[in-house]
């Protein structure tokens, strides 16, 4: 039987919703990889940066797999719809495909963060999950054009790019919109957190769904993005998604 995933509407982005990671990979693979499919990860800094912008809320909008990364989405939706659904932690998700990835022999490619990085994610792929990297480069290229007809000549069918939104996403659609046929995901600084180059949250903290707080206390110049999260709660307490 055909897996499906429930979609529901926060702030005009579509969110698809599922019960496990292992729903969302599942998905990933039965539904995403034979045409060009673009992942985004969605959380309520995302959701009030849509409100505050059009061009960020077309962006989305142009993405065709949105997950609900960030615990206040998965609340936002069970407040509107009564829905239950699990948060997606897009490291987590990520991690999967590769692992399902290098099960099946995908092939790979991987773009974003520094050279030494980049480099250290596909060693550390092909060591514990023998996933088939067919090419990777740092997030510092000049030639948009140039980058996606060196993916495409890969024959990559999954490409990660960890390069931070919106321009990850701003690059995952130029590919799509360029005849790339693979499956993209958004992944930010996962290249970081997975080569222990940036530690995550501690386990107590993602158990209780309090990794934004952790990495305000490691980074507190995060406080200026953080305000979107009042801004988020007040919508959430309204139930005015």
């Amino acid at each position: 039987m055909a897996l499906s995933s429930n979609v529901v509407t926060i702030c005009d982005i579509d969110v698809n919703c599922f019960h496990s990671i292992e729903h969302a990979k599942d998905y990933v693979f039965e539904h995403c990889l034979e045409t060009a499919n673009v992942a985004v990860a969605i959380n309520p800094e995302k959701i009030i940066r849509a409100n505050e912008s059009d061009d960020i809320k077309n962006l989305l909008n142009l993405c065709d797999f949105r997950y609900p990364d960030g615990i206040g989405v998965v609340k936002a939706i069970k407040r509107k719809t009564g829905l239950y659904t699990s948060r997606i932690p897009g490291c987590e998700l990520w991690e999967s495909i590769m692992i399902e990835a290098g099960r099946k022999n995908i092939p790979v490619f991987l773009l974003g963060a520094k050279q030494g990085v980049v480099d250290s994610t596909r060693k550390k792929l092909l060591t514990k999950y023998s996933v088939n990297v067919v090419g990777f480069n740092d997030g510092y290229f000049d030639s948009d054009e140039d980058m996606i007809q060196r993916i495409k000549h890969s024959r990559a069918r999954i490409l990660c790019v960890a390069m931070g939104s919106p321009r990850q996403e701003e690059f995952m659609i130029k590919c799509k919109n360029e005849g790339l046929n693979a499956f993209m995901m958004g992944l930010g600084g996962t290249f970081d957190v997975f080569t222990d180059n940036v530690k995550r949250a501690p386990n107590w903290a993602q158990k209780i769904h309090c990794e934004w707080l952790y990495r305000l206390l490691s980074q507190p110049t995060r406080i200026f993005r953080q305000k979107r999260l009042v801004k988020f709660l007040k919508l959430y307490l309204k139930n005015n998604f």
